[in-house]
């Protein structure tokens, strides 16, 4: 006698104890309502509602006990024991055993405590029985219904993590070549589950085929870049390091820097370079800051500072060169040795000199400060040039200066030099795109980049524009004449090995960096390091002291800004100064961030995802309510934690709502790529729900869905940050016209609010599908979803929200031509929305009582409506909501015989969605223009 009833891992199958028979339609769907209830009854009407959904015909109930009655006699003798009446339904009885689902369960359990436990073997043995009770997919594939659908979705998840387990177990007793091929059919099935992908690197590698290890982490990082718009997580470029590591060990060479040895003593410059390009701005700038200098008794000083690698001492070799004529008693050069361990002091420099101006062999004075007596002494009266390169601060400069004002002392450092008396400053930045491309062709040639100008463009973007990365990249193709061009861009493409491909001899981007960052204190290095961890976007000062979690983040950001490593890009829409990295420094950032461990650096993006969140959530107060404000309010840090006192500082810029977003937006984005990248689940999501109104209400749909899409991604969701995810997603893809797509979040999102128990997320998730209904015309659907939803929200009391249900419910009254009826629903609607302050439901419902008035021939009172609705809408600065008033209101204005105001109306609304990018809106309102011009005006608006 089989113990076995019950089959769904594979095309659904009952056992009458001696053999199995197919179960197929409708009874296929009862059994699958029955199986996915277990251990609990299924009433009928649940039944009903996994089968139908609501589409279910009068005789449902009877179909119902027809379908119980053959699965009855499929089972053979004992059926109904196996399937029992409980009070108003069906309980599937089998036990654990007797249903293969449920078996698995079961099994995959215990296997995962035996893997917890250590026992691997024994773990391997009880995951491969648990997987092998699978025949094919859950209900061989087809869709049951929608508790069966979800169980479907619940054990496909489940089987992925009994694979990863039994392979993990697999990997770790050494079975390094025997899971390969396994791994690499896992991968392609499921290419975004990463673990999948780690495993199968590490089981590569072990193999002794790192070569294709690293293809296949390259494979990957494609992967999630083209599809998802993100990189790799922590753990999975973890494994990727070591490997790289382990397979070419980097060999770091100490570079010597020599002071340049001089062709004459009064004749010290060093060689300019022959392929310099580019910088005409620049070079004009500082020849007009020595040529305006017009003080007689101190020499015009000019410095110019800025990031690592961007051509400093280039730049004034070449101004010093086209200057030199005008100093023809001296030509100094002095390396300061400003980003070296120990900078040199001012007496050392100032004997350097003094020995170049034939004082070699003489006794020289003790004190700097009679050093630089001497020094003032020989060249007083004489027109001198000084070049003093890569000065650590302002202390070394003052003791070197000259003492007329016939000399010019031009001065290269990292850090601004802003206390430098009566010094002219020029900041460099990166070169111009067409200049780094000249720059490239001076050094291999310009016939090469004529050949191939998009792959040229690439290298110089990949490069950053910056003088250093481009000399490199150009010297490595020098040195291999025969490579193309898009060679070295596709290895340039790769950002974790970019750095490693900017290296050539003596010139290495990464050790220019380090030339910075070792002068750093300590809290300065360490937000040097975290500020890797964010994205290309500019960032507002504070999110530093989320970083480092410290109170006083400014002096921290002084150091990184003295030392060129960040620079201060712009001052945003609501007056916050904002900073960044270049690309270049930020990888090199990252790299130095890994090295201090994930618990750092996960501490830190979780302290700057909740920052975001809770300044995402004081938007709430200079904004009306919205129905996807977050069901839940945002939880309180842990202590000793600086992001309380960090957002308070930033607290003033989200007054104004709407500038904030529109501020913040890439920022935003990229903390929720943060959030995925070291997959904080919970608090990814919590940042997604609560900028979900402010997306809504700007229209900034993009934002909302590749924020929901990277964070339902991600394994481990708490179940109603899931529910709300998916409900927001839905609502996006309704926005879209994506109506089927729409339907299956929204059902997902009901469907896991229920089983949560939570009432009112179950509501919201009903009010999204009567959206999806009312728009497809199923308009008794939608009105039922509205009235279901409608009973918990009045009992939470929360009047925004039923607002937007009683409007919901009057606009379907009006599409099924009961504008009567649907009046008082509107009126409650318009009430609710006044006393509880939300003047965007008002707005929103004022413009449907227009249209409703319009559809009865009450011209005035609609143009009425629509007017306030628009003026609402502006004062909200919701472009969008007052572009589609004014299609709505155009029509009326026209049947009102205001020809002029309609076309005012539908101008400015087509210019408002041209702006915003909403072509259909746009087309909508030229169509409307041409029937004005016709003199027939259709109402296509509603």
């Amino acid at each position: 006698m089989l113990t076995m009833r019950v089959r769904i891992l594979g095309s659904p199958e009952i056992s009458d104890g001696e053999a199995w028979h197919p179960v197929t339609g409708k009874t296929r769907s009862v059994l699958g309502s029955l199986v996915a209830h277990a251990p609990h009854p299924a009433t009928v009407e649940e039944i009903i509602d996994d089968v139908w959904s609501h589409e279910a015909p009068d005789s449902a109930p009877t179909q119902v006990y027809g379908y119980v009655s053959k699965l009855r006699r499929l089972l053979g003798g004992g059926g109904s024991d196996v399937i029992r009446r409980r009070g108003p339904g069906y309980l599937l009885s089998a036990g654990d055993a007797g249903v293969d689902a449920l078996r698995f369960e079961t099994g995959v359990r215990s296997g995962l405590e035996t893997f917890r436990a250590g026992r691997l073997s024994e773990a391997r043995e009880l995951l491969g029985d648990a997987l092998s009770l699978w025949r094919g997919d859950p209900f061989g594939g087809a869709s049951p219904g929608t508790a069966a659908q979800t169980l479907a979705v619940r054990l496909e998840n489940l089987r992925m993590t009994a694979v990863e387990h039994q392979l993990q177990a697999r990997i770790e007793r050494g079975e390094h070549e025997a899971v390969v091929d396994e791994l690499q059919d896992q991968a392609r099935r499921h290419p975004f589950r990463e673990h999948l992908r780690r495993q199968l690197l590490i089981a590569l590698y072990r193999s002794g085929r790192e070569a294709e290890a690293l293809l296949e982490y390259d494979r990957l990082r494609r992967t999630l870049a083209e599809e998802l718009g993100t990189d790799p997580s922590q753990a999975t470029r973890a494994v990727y390091e070591q490997i790289l590591h382990r397979d070419l060990p980097p060999a770091r060479r100490a570079t010597q820097v020599l002071a340049p040895v001089p062709v004459s003593p009064l004749r010290q410059l060093p060689p300019g370079v022959p392929d310099f390009a580019g910088r005409a701005g620049e070079l004009a700038v500082l020849e007009s800051y020595v040529r305006e200098h017009d003080c007689a008794d101190a020499p015009a000083v000019v410095v110019v500072s800025g990031a690592p690698g961007t051509g400093k001492s280039t730049l004034v070799l070449r101004l010093a060169r086209l200057i030199g004529d005008r100093f023809p008693d001296a030509q100094l050069h002095l390396d300061l040795g400003g980003t070296s361990a120990a900078p040199r002091e001012p007496g050392e420099l100032l004997a350097t000199l003094l020995h170049g101006l034939g004082r070699f062999g003489h006794p020289l004075p003790e004190s700097a400060e009679a050093r630089a007596a001497l020094f003032r002494s020989l060249v007083a009266g004489r027109r001198t040039l000084l070049v003093l390169d890569d000065a650590a601060h302002a202390g070394q400069v003052r003791a070197l200066l000259p003492p007329n004002g016939e000399s010019v002392v031009v001065v290269t450092s990292r850090n601004g030099l802003t206390d430098l008396p009566g010094a002219r400053h020029l900041q460099l930045g990166t070169l111009r795109p067409e200049d780094a491309e000249a720059l490239l062709g001076r050094i291999i040639g310009p016939e090469r980049v004529a050949r191939e100008p998009a792959a040229a463009r690439g290298i110089v973007r990949l490069c950053g524009y910056l003088p250093l990365s481009v000399r490199i990249a150009g010297g490595k193709l020098l040195g291999r004449p025969s490579w193309p061009l898009r060679e070295m861009a596709a290895r340039l493409t790769d950002e974790s090995r970019r750095l490693a491909e900017l290296s050539l001899g003596d010139l290495d981007v990464r050790a220019s960096v380090d030339l910075s960052t070792r002068t750093l204190p300590p809290e300065a290095a360490l937000a040097f390091d975290l500020l890797g961890l964010l994205g290309p976007d500019d960032q507002p000062g504070w999110v530093l002291g989320a970083l480092t979690n410290r109170d006083d983040h400014e002096p921290v950001l002084d150091h990184l800004l003295d030392a060129g490593l960040v620079q201060l890009v712009r001052h945003d829409a609501v007056g916050q100064a904002r900073y960044r990295m270049h690309d270049l420094i930020r990888v090199h950032a990252r790299e130095r961030a890994s090295r201090r461990g994930s618990v750092v650096c996960r501490s830190a993006a979780e302290r700057v995802v909740r920052a975001w969140t809770v300044l995402a959530d004081r938007t709430r107060r200079g904004r009306p309510p919205s129905p996807f404000d977050p069901l839940t309010d945002l939880p309180a840090g842990p202590e000793h934690d600086a992001v309380g006192s960090v957002v308070r500082s930033a607290e003033p810029a989200v007054r104004d709502a709407p500038a904030w977003l529109a501020a913040e937006r890439h920022a935003l984005l990229g903390a929720v790529r943060l959030a995925r990248a070291w997959e904080l689940a919970d608090s990814g999501a919590r940042l997604v729900g609560f900028l979900a109104p402010l997306y809504d209400q700007r229209a900034l749909h993009d934002d909302w869905r590749t924020g929901a899409e990277l964070m339902l991604a991600l394994p481990g969701l708490d179940p109603m940050a899931e529910s709300t995810l998916l409900r927001g997603l839905g609502q996006v893809l309704i926005y879209a016209n994506e109506f089927d797509a729409a339907t299956l979040r929204l059902r997902a999102s009901h469907a896991i609010a229920e089983a949560q128990g939570h009432r009112l997320g179950a509501a919201m998730a009903l009010a999204g599908l009567a959206t999806v209904y009312r728009f497809r015309g199923r308009l008794a659907e939608a009105e039922e979803c509205l009235l279901r939803a409608l009973g918990p929200v009045v009992e939470a009391g929360d009047a925004p929200r039923e607002a937007l249900l009683r409007g919901s419910v009057g606009r379907v009254l009006v599409a099924r031509h009961r504008p009567v009826e649907a009046r008082p629903w509107y009126d409650d609607a318009l009430r609710l929305a006044r006393r509880s302050g939300d003047r965007h439901r008002e707005a929103v419902t004022l413009r449907d009582l227009g249209l409703l008035e319009h559809a009865r021939g009450k011209l005035r009172a609609a143009t009425g409506d629509l007017e306030r609705a628009v003026t609402l809408f502006r004062g909200l600065r919701d472009e969008h909501c007052t572009a589609l008033t004014l299609l709505q209101w155009g029509p009326v204005l026209h049947d009102e015989g205001d020809t002029g105001r309609a076309r005012a109306a539908l101008t400015e609304a087509a210019a408002t969605f041209h702006r915003i990018g909403r072509w259909d809106g746009e087309a909508r309102c030229r169509a409307l223009l041409g029937t004005l011009r016709t003199g027939r005006a259709t109402d296509t608006a509603t």
